[in-house]
């Protein structure tokens, strides 16, 4: 079958339907999926149909999601809370800046949720994709083609995912979480401390902040423990005293009286619990906490370092829009400090 027959048969599908998929045309056409996209491509070029994830749509539909001359742009997270919360606004104001507008997929960390998301995301005609995967960097080796499935531009938000765990290099904005881990201990040895305690939640961030906890050891000469007790978040959670006082515990142990404790409501409770034991802080226990979301609420606030969450999201869709714009501008990959909060659960340097 030549290549004007197959276009005149997509068309005439697509008028029926209003919307194919690649599977779907390979069994009407008998022809490999290679052949059927670079024939859609090649009509999407000449404006007679647009190309989406998994397929295409017609054009009347692809303009329905583009009302008039707005882009609408999708962004799939984990969660629509806490950290991510602030990541969300930020690529939300900066697509009204471009006049575009935000669609939002949540994954709820839940990898068959997630290309279920992406799918119907997809599904509008967006013009491009901000995604954090379910995935972090750490389980790369996990990971499946969707990322490399897509069709329009995607930028990885707080992923950095790159060869051989997938196919093509992608744009990517992360927060550098090691240099976070850097400035925590950097303060503490400011304050005279030489063994620090440091507990992580079994978190993406967490593989990030081992590495740079490791790193900033070693360049600093401090002696660090890294304790897997797991800490409840919650004082209501079952064994949330036991879990407390074991970690506490293990610090005695070590002779530490410095603690960095990833995330803020663990290092809240780790304060409290401290307080009814006796212990004065931060005299007698000095905490920073990682994220910054609540640790400013905390009945000690919280010393913390802080993830630029809201610049993350404006300047991944920042460089998404522009990449839709100039579909061969180059590849970045773009790394944004956090800075640290002093409040009291830590202390000055003198």
């Amino acid at each position: 079958m030549l290549a004007q027959e197959r276009h005149e048969l997509i068309l005439r599908s697509l008028r029926r339907h209003g919307r194919l998929r690649v599977a779907d045309l390979v069994a009407e056409l008998g022809v490999s999926a290679i052949t059927v996209r670079r024939d859609l491509a090649e009509l999407d070029s000449a404006g007679l149909l647009r190309r989406v994830h998994g397929g295409a749509i017609g054009t009347q539909t692809a303009d329905q999601g583009t009302r008039g001359s707005q882009l609408t742009i999708g962004i799939i997270v984990p969660s629509a809370a806490s950290y991510y919360s602030d990541v969300i606004r930020g690529a939300e104001a900066m697509a009204d800046r471009y006049g575009a507008r935000l669609v939002l997929g949540v994954s709820g960390y839940d990898v068959a949720m997630e290309r279920d998301r992406i799918d119907k995301v997809l599904g509008i005609g967006v013009a491009g994709l901000l995604i954090s995967t379910a995935l972090g960097d750490g389980d790369a080796e996990r990971l499946d083609t969707r990322l490399d499935d897509i069709d329009v531009p995607v930028v990885l938000m707080e992923r950095a995912f790159g060869f051989p765990h997938v196919a093509r290099e992608y744009d990517h904005v992360r927060t550098d979480h090691a240099y976070g881990a850097m400035l925590a201990l950097r303060h503490f040895v400011a304050l005279g401390h030489r063994r620090i305690a440091i507990n992580l939640q079994a978190t993406v961030t967490a593989y990030w902040l081992r590495r740079g906890i490791e790193t900033a050891a070693k360049a600093l000469g401090v002696e660090v423990f890294l304790s897997p007790v797991d800490l409840p978040m919650r004082g209501d959670d079952p064994g949330a005293v036991t879990q407390l006082d074991a970690f506490l515990a293990e610090c005695e142990s070590f002779g530490s009286r410095a603690v960095l404790v990833h995330s803020d409501e663990h290092g809240a409770r780790l304060v409290e619990r401290a307080m009814e034991l006796g212990l004065r802080v931060p005299e007698d226990l000095a905490v920073i906490a990682y994220n910054d979301v609540t640790a400013s609420l905390a009945v000690v606030p919280l010393t913390a370092i802080s993830p630029a969450r809201r610049a993350l999201g404006e300047t991944a869709c920042d460089l998404l829009l522009r990449k839709v714009q100039s579909p061969t501008a180059p590849i970045q990959h773009l790394s944004l400090l956090p800075t640290l909060n002093i409040r009291t659960s830590c202390g000055t340097a003198g």
